[in-house]
């Protein structure tokens, strides 16, 4: 039996939001990759931004699921027929999911299009917990907490993306702030286990040692990310994958001490590899960022699976304000590239009432 949703949403649009994310040893959070490399202990770093994918659900003609993205031409059908296979499948499948109608779906990203920044997985995380809200109200469920609300919405992602999907936009979607994620085979336990590398204290000057920018042109994470599963499956680069992880550890060890050189090492260690694998990892201008940040003592990878959207930067203070103003020049010869601000995101979803 379908939710109609017209009645509540005419006088109460609801609302959520959720942020997006950088990282380092993205793709061990597939469990393709984690789950025989399980003895290496695999992990994955990332830090939430304050980039917030934000979403609205208000009241739409009965029977019909409408989404609205800038970047995307707004689409509408018919519950019983929302295409799942569509640029904007992944909002009509959790649709589908808590069967909803005569709802309208409004999605505003404050970071660039298809940036590799986790954008599309927060704004599902944002909608599962906006869904979840709304039929507690009308009695027919109940509010997810985050550690389900991340879960949900990666399985839901995982079962119309056609390719193996990770869990960590989803968690720094959902907790926010700068964690570790540990990839666990969740049988007779959990599947992840997180552990906080700053507290919030500490979260203003950390981001002094980060730059983040956007190439100008969208990334495609199925390219790259299908081409290392399949490089995986068949038995190809896996000692690359083992050193990952040890670069990752070690990245992760110098941030705990913050030792700001060490991290930027073990990052390009960690890049070096990716580029050895899937040379397209980064664009042309990508290469422009990462190598003048090697030569500034900093460190610097694509975010997400790259091939376009995002590079980011660690390095010591003084090297990051020197890199900072590199990277403004190198981004001057792309129209639409730009430096985007750093500022960390402590909240994970803005609900407060999900724990």
């Amino acid at each position: 039996m379908y939710n109609d949703l017209r009645n509540i949403l005419e006088t109460e649009p609801v609302e959520a939001s959720a942020p997006c994310r950088i990282d380092m040893g993205g793709t061990l959070d597939i469990s393709t990759f984690h789950y025989p490399l399980r003895h290496f202990s695999p992990c994955t770093f990332n830090t939430a931004l304050d980039l917030r994918t934000r979403v609205c659900l208000s009241a739409y003609n009965k029977g019909m699921v409408k989404v609205s993205s800038k970047g995307f031409k707004s689409v509408e059908y018919p519950l019983s027929k929302v295409p799942f296979d569509h640029s904007l499948g992944l909002m009509f499948a959790i649709a589908a999911y808590f069967g909803v109608q005569g709802v309208h779906i409004q999605i505003e990203s404050s970071s660039p299009p298809r940036s590799a920044l986790g954008g599309s997985s927060s704004a599902a995380v944002a909608l599962v917990v906006a869904f979840s809200r709304i039929l507690e109200k009308i009695g027919a469920g109940s509010l997810l907490s985050r550690k389900h609300t991340a879960m949900l919405a990666h399985a839901i992602e995982g079962s119309v993306a056609g390719v193996p999907c990770g869990l960590q936009d989803q968690l720094a979607a959902a907790y926010g702030g700068v964690n570790v994620w540990y990839w666990l085979d969740g049988i007779k336990g959990p599947c992840f286990r997180k552990k906080a590398v700053y507290q919030k204290k500490f979260f203003e000057n950390f981001e002094k040692h980060l730059l983040l920018a956007y190439c100008g042109i969208p990334h495609v994470s199925k390219d790259i990310n299908g081409k290392w599963v399949r490089q995986f499956l068949s038995g190809r680069n896996r000692e690359l994958w083992v050193e990952i992880i040890a670069y990752t550890h070690r990245f992760v060890d110098a941030l705990t001490k913050r030792d700001y050189k060490y991290a930027a090492e073990s990052m390009n260690g960690e890049m070096a590899l990716r580029k050895k694998m899937t040379p397209e990892v980064l664009d042309s201008m990508g290469e422009k960022l990462v190598d003048s940040a090697v030569e500034n003592n900093c460190g610097a990878r694509f975010t997400g699976a790259g091939g376009g959207g995002c590079i980011w930067a660690i390095g010591e203070k003084e090297d990051i304000a020197g890199l900072e103003r590199v990277w403004e020049s190198i981004l001057s010869e792309r129209e639409e590239s730009c430096m985007l601000e750093v500022k960390i995101d402590s909240k994970g979803l803005a609900d407060e009432k999900t724990t």
